[in-house]
């Protein structure tokens, strides 16, 4: 990232992340979802979206590791 350009010369990773890239088909959908995740999380926790998103494409996780 911070090769990218002076706006992220204070990116830095938490102690643990994810990345996902998304199907350019599908930028629409999820710049949607950014858009109202604020109300959608209302409704479901993102913990709970995280685990069933996991669980869809076959992700190994520990739940330990999960959340700080």
């Amino acid at each position: 990232m911070k090769t990218k350009g002076g706006e992220f010369s204070d990116f830095y990773w938490q102690d643990g992340y994810g990345a996902f890239s998304v199907n350019p088909s599908q930028v629409d959908a999820v710049v949607d979802y950014i858009a109202n995740q604020h109300e959608h999380h209302q409704r479901k926790t993102f913990q709970d979206e995280y685990r069933a998103f996991l669980k869809k494409y076959r992700v190994e996780y520990d739940e330990r590791f999960l959340w700080d």
